[in-house]
């Protein structure tokens, strides 16, 4: 940086200018590619309350693992398992209804499950010392392989009404489940982010490891908790994914994992830590949740679809790595 660069950073910090545009960008691409939808695909039916509600069905999954992931990235970590893990906590939570253990065994099948494999990889990260990138990667196939095993393949079916209603296709009033689902996780997620302690020393781990270590903070146990939370938060997934869709399934989640990180990125959240914000991930769920709807409006296929996601990863990096430089 020059030094006239650096007089103008200055100036600006000490008018209070020192805003990085690059923070809120993910707001205004939502904004623009809703009223973008909204006049193009108006005769589609892109506006009707219908595709609304659809967006929010689709998307509250997605944004309720990306509020844990972004816990994970702003302690310079990532998981790449949690899309399988959606997979084997949906068929455990189904399995534990066919076996009558009611709605409580449910329950504790389903976050049990994620817990677990947040645990295992937790600990291969803290204890082991193994990266998270492999831990994660690694255990992706593993749990992968195991949800394919325990059932064959074979999908599970739930019958069990009380909890399709609670976990995933109920509503309250006009409200669907998902969605009330998604602001209780992300209201969690603020106020542990912003205002606890954990929240900060999270961000602390992130931004200087060595740092948080001469300050006091337990960095393996922060990153153990953001791990496990992650796999919790993924169980829950699960457990939504087989509520909405009335059964448990291997293929539940694939893929899951890049538009989870790609929302965190997106939403603000450094992918070199340090840096995250819960509000923006939700916002960067939800634009990804848009676009995706609105090219299956306009008709494109899977493979379209995947290509246009691969590129927003790639823009979202480019930038957050940009803001880092800066």
């Amino acid at each position: 940086m020059s030094t006239s660069e650096s007089n103008l950073n200055v100036k600006r910090r000490a008018l209070g200018l020192n805003t990085d545009w690059r923070q809120y960008i993910v707001y205004f691409a939502f904004v623009v590619v809703f009223i973008l939808f909204s006049i193009t695909l108006h005769d589609d039916g892109f506006l009707t309350a219908g595709n609304l509600l659809n967006i929010v069905r689709q998307t509250a999954i997605i944004a309720i693992m990306a509020v844990a992931m972004t816990f994970v990235i702003s302690a310079a970590e990532i998981d790449l398992s949690v899309g399988s893990i959606v997979a084997l906590s949906s068929l455990t939570t189904a399995l534990a209804l066919q076996a009558n253990l009611g709605l409580l065994g449910a329950v504790i099948a389903g976050l049990g499950t994620g817990l677990l494999v947040g645990l295992i990889n937790g600990l291969l990260v803290t204890k082991v010392g193994i990266p998270s990138f492999l831990v994660t990667l690694a255990m992706m196939g593993l749990v992968s392989g195991v949800a394919m095993w325990i059932t064959d393949t074979e999908p599970v079916t739930i019958l069990d009404e009380t909890y399709v209603a609670i976990f995933g296709s109920g509503n309250l009033g006009a409200i669907p489940s998902l969605l009330i689902w998604l602001l209780v996780i992300v209201t969690i997620g603020h106020i542990l982010l912003r205002k606890a302690t954990f929240g900060r020393r999270t961000l602390a781990t992130g931004g200087n490891q060595s740092a948080a270590r001469f300050s006091g903070i337990n960095v393996a146990r922060i990153k153990l908790y953001a791990l496990m939370g992650s796999g919790l938060m993924a169980g829950l997934a699960g457990m939504l994914y087989a509520g909405r869709m009335h059964s448990g399934r291997f293929t539940f989640g694939t893929g899951d994992e890049l538009s989870v990180i790609a929302a965190v990125i997106l939403g603000g959240t450094s992918l070199f830590g340090g840096v995250g914000t819960v509000i923006g991930t939700v916002v960067g769920a939800f634009l990804i949740g848009v676009i995706n709807n609105g090219l299956i409006i306009m008709g494109l296929d899977v493979s379209q679809q995947m290509i246009i996601k691969g590129l927003i990863i790639i823009l979202a990096v480019a930038f957050g790595k940009k803001q880092l430089s800066n």
